[in-house]
């Protein structure tokens, strides 16, 4: 069994519901298990659906779909762990 954590703690808005709606979101992209803590999101599962390319570009597709691909990025953090960190948007002159 393969455990994937993605920590949503930069994810700004209404935070609660997004991270609910993140945790649906990759429940239904990957077919396993998911476990919300705080501002982490657990998926536990089996196969293809939960390698860390596939979790996130589903990440990424997260983003788009609610219009924060702009404001926010995924990144590794560690070795079973993405993170959703805010973008540092360079002022134009």
């Amino acid at each position: 069994m393969v455990e994937m954590k993605v920590d949503a703690s930069e994810l700004k808005g209404d935070e609660t519901k997004l991270i609910e709606k993140l945790a649906d979101f990759l429940k239904e992209k990957t077919g396993g298990e998911v476990a919300t803590e705080a501002k982490t999101v657990t998926v536990k599962g089996e196969g293809e659906a939960l390698s860390k390319k596939y979790v996130r570009v589903t990440l990424k597709k997260f983003l788009h779909k609610h219009e924060l691909s702009e404001s926010f990025r995924v990144i590794s953090n560690e070795e079973n762990t993405l993170k959703i960190k805010k973008r540092k948007l360079q002022e134009e002159d």
